[in-house]
């Protein structure tokens, strides 16, 4: 897989992946540049100063620096579950989310608010790919992701091990007015239609962001992060 932009690159070096090589454009020569060659000196990655028309054929809006990287190393539901950066478990839940520009994004948010891990479906979400990489802007070396063959499946396992479990849609409680404190699990549907009707069946709640305008919706990942900011609010309270 290709990787491209000088933080995506950056970061997937200083988290020590599975990098083949790194091409950096030859008109290219300042302070973040010596950092990028020393960082591939030190992990033994192989890199080389290309022209920017080979550079340019390999990725879009690529800032001067490519890499080659393995496929993304998914992770367990169990591996998330024992990830606890707190006391109690913190996840998210992606039900049918299909831009991978909202994928990266809200990687990105999970990261910066330590969310103990990211559940998807195989089916029915978008895959790791080069663009939910950039867009993450190198978060996605930091953040657990498990592919589950069924969510419904993964959040019945999360309520057996005494995670609540609570579905981001707008017919429900106020989430400033929720309990969101303890082990928690969050599941955020697609803009367009939102948390499957079967799955919010089976959570142990409803939680809605109040909405004052005349828009009632937020994009995917903008929505995302009020959540997840709201719950770490009240847990570091």
């Amino acid at each position: 897989m290709i990787i491209s932009g000088k933080n995506s690159v950056y970061e997937a070096l200083n988290a020590k992946k599975t990098i083949n090589k790194v091409m950096i454009a030859s008109y290219i020569h300042d302070d973040f540049s010596k950092k990028v060659v020393e960082l591939c000196k030190q992990n033994k990655v192989r890199f080389d100063f290309v022209d920017k028309k080979t550079i340019d054929k390999m990725a879009e809006h690529n800032q001067g620096y490519v890499a080659e990287v393995t496929d993304f190393n998914y992770s367990t539901l169990e591996d998330i579950l024992e990830n606890k950066k707190d006391k109690d478990n913190f996840i998210v839940i992606l039900d049918n989310i299909q831009d991978p520009h909202n994928f990266g994004s809200i990687i990105r948010v999970c990261e910066c608010a330590g969310v103990d891990g990211i559940i998807i479906e195989s089916r029915r979400s978008c895959n790791v790919n080069e663009t939910v990489y950039k867009t993450s802007c190198g978060a996605i070396n930091y953040v657990k992701i498990a592919k589950v063959t069924n969510i419904n499946d993964a959040i019945k396992t999360l309520q057996k091990e005494n995670v609540w479990v609570y579905a981001c849609e707008a017919d429900g409680e106020n989430i400033s007015k929720a309990n969101l404190k303890g082990n928690i699990a969050i599941v955020v549907g697609s803009e367009g239609e939102g948390v499957g009707r079967l799955t919010k069946q089976i959570c142990d709640g409803v939680i809605s962001l109040p909405m004052y305008g005349q828009v009632n919706s937020l994009n995917v990942s903008t929505a995302t992060s009020a959540v997840v900011y709201e719950i770490l609010r009240q847990r570091k309270n």
